[in-house]
């Protein structure tokens, strides 16, 4: 039997082979995350086991469990999902357009523009402007920094290492930023920023986060996916990918995009959650290998249960504080960030 199975859609006409192997991981993959999911709804103040949070989420489970669950937990646990996923995949994108295993969000200056973007809209419009307009300045800021990075990586084109040379510049640069504006400012915006540069999702609700961050998860990882084999030839290298009849540079720019795009409407609504797009592409492709056909949903679910799992710590290891979701994600992806450079220090 073949290793391959062929899979064919009609509108846009278009086949591809998917690997068998890499199907049933990621079967395994989303039902983990679907327990997980169910698991983390149950935990908390009040314990419900897998089964009620079943009924509940069925509409038939106690009216109090039904509350506690649809109303108060589940959209947390959904965001979660949703913000790794995103996270995990434009990090992946980010690896193979430029060909190196420690780029993510974080490094190229993506994150640290959102936070930007957010900080500055607290202390310039908190006052005046509803805070649900808060994501769209933290996606302003990231395809700002975005197009600053491009601006200054073109040299007769855009080469992978310029853009992570330059994007670690800027990263450091609008980060000293936001501290300065977080220590000059008052008490309450500083400590919302902080909270918000650290990555936290907690106080999350269906109208204004899931909704929200929803249309773009919806659009955005389809679009990525089928942008797959745009990464796989880029990975080949310019020349090889140009000699094979690839447009390069508009590929790339729209692969940027693509990857400015998740991880900005993500962070938009988690915060600056660091490190899940850094470990999930590198723990996918030890699964699934390196096509990203097979990658790229396997990086998305393996984001999804780092998150999930990471808040899960976070509500429950220091009863009855809430600790910011960000702070096990950065304790778990600082010492894996170590691991890497260690490991590609001859590369």
């Amino acid at each position: 039997m073949s290793r391959y199975r062929s899979v064919r859609v009609s509108r846009p006409r278009m086949s591809f082979l998917v690997e068998r192997r890499t199907i049933g991981i990621l079967a395994l993959l989303a039902l983990l995350c679907a327990v997980l999911m169910v698991v983390s709804t149950g935990v908390g103040s009040l314990y419900l086991s897998p089964l009620e949070v079943i009924r509940s989420i069925a509409g038939k489970g106690a009216a109090a469990h039904e509350v506690i669950v649809n109303k108060l937990r589940l959209p947390r646990i959904v965001i979660a999902v949703l913000v790794g996923a995103s996270l995990a995949v434009a990090g992946a994108i980010l690896q193979g357009l430029v060909r190196n295993p420690l780029a993510s969000p974080d490094v190229t200056g993506i994150t640290e523009g959102a936070s930007l973007g957010a900080v500055l809209f607290l202390f310039l419009l908190g006052d005046s402007v509803s805070v649900s307009w808060m994501p769209i300045s933290a996606i302003a800021g990231a395809f700002a920094v975005t197009g600053l990075l491009y601006v200054l990586s073109w040299r007769g084109g855009v080469s992978p290492l310029r853009l992570v040379l330059i994007g670690t510049g800027l990263s450091a640069a609008f980060k000293s930023v936001s501290y300065m504006l977080i220590i000059s400012g008052p008490l309450i915006l500083s400590v919302k920023s902080l909270t918000f540069m650290t990555g936290s999702i907690y106080g999350v609700s269906w109208e204004k986060d899931v909704y929200a961050l929803l249309p773009w998860v919806a659009v955005l990882l389809p679009l990525a996916w089928l942008q797959a084999r745009h990464v796989n030839i880029q990975a080949l290298g310019d020349e090889v990918a140009g000699s094979a009849g690839a447009q390069v540079q508009r590929g790339r720019l729209v692969l940027l995009l693509l990857s400015v795009a998740l991880a900005g409407a993500a962070i938009a609504i988690g915060g600056a959650i660091s490190f899940i797009g850094l470990m999930a592409p590198h723990m996918a492709r030890r699964l699934v290998g390196s096509s990203f056909g097979g990658l790229l949903p396997a990086s998305a679910l393996i984001g999804g249960i780092l998150l999930l799992a990471a808040d899960l710590a976070a509500r429950t290891a220091f009863p009855p504080l809430d600790i910011p979701a960000g702070v096990f994600t950065a304790a778990i992806g600082a010492p894996f960030f170590l691991y890497m450079l260690y490991r590609h220090r001859n590369s």
